[in-house]
């Protein structure tokens, strides 16, 4: 091909009933077209929550593990996010323990740092992580323990004090050598969490102009690590977070990635900035245990394949790290585990996160795509690999048929009767079912 000529490759669409069969509704795909590169897609088990998963049996731990983890049996996530503890020595569940639960004696003391080796359980998942190939490791604090900030506490807000700054810094890099002893290197490290609002539990206050201040602080000290910030609430109260440390030549030096959340707000629309970004922490709000998958709740299987989308087109995110893998109760956790019964559940959440991350590799970049009827929500993927994956997720009711699939191609299907069920690929036809996501994957196609 001629270098600067765009290849645009329209794959046809018609619909099982089309109501105009001359005008049938089309997919384009803009084979050189590039948008971002994809880092992963991963989970977290913050705030002790992997202790539930210790209560289980080694056979049902390796299958919650394979359902994470392994590329054939589940989601192949390739990035788990950690909680940097705050909470003093002795804390009850929910707290993550600090590695210097007590004051040294001021922030010029010599450090009295301890580890246990199991980091609240932490340590044993990424282990495990680790052997089924993630390499991404992404080491975050809600919190600096309470004796370094103007409140007392490492819970309800309070910032940190200036004269802590450095200490915090080597505090943050201390931790990414315990791991780095454990054989786990700590790539991405992050100094807030929701800097904006004010928990019960381990939060502290940044405003924008303070975070890129203490990134100048962090960045010369954690060398060999990406520094992240800032975590914001939500996806747009982030922007002011990165406009901030762009606007500032040497913050801007260190942050590698930036990161947002999306409670307080969706993705609508990239972050101000050139470096990666991730959606780092989301779960939908509810107050019940939810396994469907298109029930109109809200925290259904459906809303997570949209969430997901959005953030890849709309975002232009290069990793989407879901909140807990798992939890108890009233979760909407891609799991629930009963420590008490011994025993766990899925969600049609983790099979709509799945969907994407077993089949869209880390060095995946997103490709120019475009769907006719806004119904299909479609995103399209080629690996390092050569492979191409499309995502469909067919929003509206009526099922379609989509005639244009090239090459030795396969498809998935996840609705409320299928989780990553294969579907035929009848030459080069794939049925879209309605209210339902359809993964096509393409080997070796360039």
């Amino acid at each position: 091909m001629l270098r600067g000529v765009v290849a645009t490759v329209l794959l046809g669409f018609t619909a099982v009933n089309p109501a105009h069969p001359g005008d049938p509704p089309t997919i384009t795909v803009q084979e050189h077209v590039r948008h971002q590169r994809i880092d992963g897609f991963g989970l977290s088990q913050a705030f002790r929550r992997n202790e539930l998963l210790r209560a289980l049996s080694p056979e049902q731990q390796r299958e919650i593990l394979d359902l994470w983890f392994d590329r054939r049996k589940g989601a192949g996530l390739s990035i788990l996010r950690l909680g940097i503890g705050s909470s003093p020595a002795g804390s009850p569940y929910d707290h993550m323990v600090s590695i210097q639960p007590e004051d040294p004696g001021g922030p010029d003391a010599p450090p009295k740092y301890v580890w246990d080796g199991d980091d609240n359980s932490q340590v044993w998942v990424a282990k495990e992580a680790k052997a089924y190939g993630v390499q991404r490791f992404f080491a975050d604090a809600w919190s600096a323990p309470g004796y370094m900030k103007d409140n007392g506490d490492d819970k309800n807000g309070g910032t940190l004090l200036p004269e802590w700054r450095e200490a915090y810094a080597r505090y943050l890099t201390q931790y990414t050598k315990f791991y780095a002893r454990e054989g786990i290197k700590i790539t991405d490290l992050g100094f807030t969490n929701e800097p904006d609002y004010t928990a019960s539990y381990a939060s502290m206050r940044f405003t924008p102009e303070q975070a890129a201040e203490f990134v100048k602080v962090l960045g010369p000290i954690a060398r060999g690590v990406k520094v992240t910030c800032c975590d914001s609430f939500g996806w747009n109260e982030a922007k002011a977070y990165t406009a901030a440390i762009e606007a500032d030549p040497q913050a801007r030096r260190w942050v590698k990635v930036h990161t947002g959340h999306t409670y307080a707000s969706p993705v609508d629309g990239p972050l101000p900035t050139e470096r990666h970004t991730w959606m780092s922490e989301w779960n939908p709000n509810g107050d019940t245990w939810n396994e469907n998958w298109d029930d109109g709740s809200g925290y259904d299987g459906l809303t997570i394949a949209q969430a997901v989308h959005d953030a890849l087109t709309l975002g232009n995110v290069n990793a989407y790290v879901y909140w807990f893998g798992a939890s108890r109760g009233a979760t909407r956790a891609l799991m629930q585990i009963d420590d008490v019964a011994k025993t766990y559940r899925v969600s049609k959440r983790m099979w709509a996160l799945a969907a994407y991350s077993r089949f869209i590799r880390p060095g995946a970049v997103r490709l120019g795509a475009s769907a006719a009827d806004p119904a299909l929500k479609v995103s399209a993927f080629r690996n390092p690999d050569g492979s191409e994956v499309i995502e469909v997720l067919n929003t509206g009711t009526t099922a379609l048929t989509w005639k244009g699939v090239r090459g030795r191609a396969t498809s998935y299907l996840t609705d409320n009767a299928n989780s990553l069920t294969p579907r035929p690929v009848d030459g080069s036809t794939v049925t879209l079912q309605p209210r339902a996501l359809t993964t096509i994957v393409v080997k070796g196609h360039r």
